[in-house]
């Protein structure tokens, strides 16, 4: 790897590793003041919320993923200077193109999706009988998610474009905003409505920071678009619809826990379900900083066909991740350890047995993520299958532990999946590897 390209790797660390420091501030805002502004049901629509938005993840299926990776295979051959985008005009116009071509189909997809989510989140919050004022929140809320929506598809593209300093710079502002109206609005007692106004405020201003940002680049896409005409359908649905299938799997091995919780046991349940996945997932996005920040680079080394300068990135990026997690859970084990019996806070959170499938389902996964960016930068989706089989087993698995266990093993189906899926996907990444 040539010194520039490891000051732009460290660079992108850099504000990578910010912007998740301050996702986190957001995390810990909702970890330690929703227990204390929110009744215990309030505390499990609350999380409920947040696990059923994420069903614009079946909306979305792979789309914010391709985005990036197409946008950095085009500019592999482009940089930016201070008159505008220069390089090879070829790619340059190809890249104008596939700029439009994301705009129009978010806007296709949240038309579908909206409603549907909408509407889910209806069916399943009014089957339980509680004192919480939901509906209004609940509208609100997936408004502002298909804002978040809209945002996150034009960060993703200029982060596939090596901007992800200055995208991580407007998400790094976002949190700032997102923390700031959250914790103002728990203060305050708006209950369940701080949730939709911090997602609002924040997905305003995420649109201002962006087009503040990257107006002059949009513009000039814009304007190459109107002169060059390129149909990715070819290029895309194919890898589209390998990714539709790993993206749909994904909300029932990650999201459905929490639903599910409060479907069959009820919201206190279901909150504090949500707050222990909040917990692990704070901890498995702070570790995923360093592989996250390093996928542009990663899909460009392919794209140059580096293979060495690819191998040595990724190897370097992922034990770093694996150290960083295993820090945080060490931390949590001990937070919990000397908690227990002693502050009430943690009765908020499952109990230990759960706690610990949880951590350790997380572990792998953070392990099974970093393959994945590996085998995604070949702009190729092998663990569609893979994906498709976890999903059904997570989903039957975690069923019949709320049919059949107690509790405290409501994760265990969670955690058991991967003790077959890693091994499947390992072999995946090795033979990959020696393909090259």
């Amino acid at each position: 790897m040539t010194a520039r390209a490891n000051r732009d790797v460290t660079s992108a660390h850099v504000y990578t590793a910010l912007n998740h420091i301050l996702k986190s501030a957001y995390g810990l805002t909702v970890l330690l003041m929703v227990p204390f502004s929110l009744t215990g049901a309030e505390q499990g629509y609350w999380f409920t919320f947040m696990s059923l938005s994420a069903l614009m993840l079946l909306a979305d299926l792979g789309f914010s993923n391709i985005i990036l990776q197409f946008a950095a295979h085009e500019f592999a051959f482009l940089r930016f200077d201070e008159g505008g985008i220069t390089g090879s005009e070829l790619h340059l116009k190809r890249l104008a193109t596939f700029f439009v071509f994301c705009l129009k189909w978010s806007a296709v997809v949240l038309l579908f999706a909206l409603p549907g989510v909408s509407l889910t989140g209806f069916w399943l919050l009014s089957r339980k009988a509680a004192q919480v004022h939901w509906a209004w929140p609940w509208l609100l809320y997936v408004l502002a998610t298909g804002l978040t929506f809209m945002n996150s598809s034009v960060l993703y593209f200029f982060e596939g474009c090596d901007r992800i300093g200055p995208a991580r710079k407007i998400r790094v502002k976002i949190a700032i905003v997102m923390t700031a109206v959250t914790g103002a609005g728990l203060i305050a007692g708006l209950k369940l409505y701080t949730l939709s106004f911090s997602l609002l405020m924040s997905s305003l201003a995420g649109s201002y920071f962006i087009v503040r940002e990257f107006k002059p680049a949009m513009r000039e896409f814009l304007a190459h678009a109107r002169t060059f005409t390129h149909s990715w359908r070819g290029e895309f649905f194919p890898l589209f619809r390998r990714y539709a299938v790993s993206w749909v799997s994904g909300y029932f091995i990650f999201q459905i826990y929490t639903p599910m919780m409060f479907r069959f046991y009820g919201p206190v349940e279901a909150g504090r379900t949500g707050i222990s996945i909040t917990l692990w997932m704070g901890i498995f996005s702070l570790a995923n900083v360093w592989v996250y920040a390093a996928t542009p680079q990663l899909n460009m080394f392919v794209s140059r066909k580096e293979w060495p300068s690819f191998d040595r990135l990724f190897v370097k990026v992922f034990v770093r991740s694996s150290l960083s997690f295993l820090a945080g859970a060490a931390i949590v084990a001990l937070f919990f350890a000397l908690a227990h019996g002693r502050i009430a806070f943690a009765n908020r959170f499952v109990g230990a047995t759960s706690m610990s499938f949880l951590g350790a389902g997380w572990f792998l996964q953070n392990i099974v993520s970093s393959l994945a960016v590996y085998l995604r930068a070949h702009k190729e989706e092998p663990l569609a299958f893979p994906s498709f089989v976890s999903a059904i087993y997570n989903f039957g698995a975690t069923l019949l532990c709320v049919r059949f266990l107690p509790p405290a093993y409501f994760f265990l189906g969670f955690f058991s999946g991967y003790l077959w899926g890693l091994p499947w996907i390992a072999g995946i990444f090795r033979a990959k590897r020696r393909s090259h």
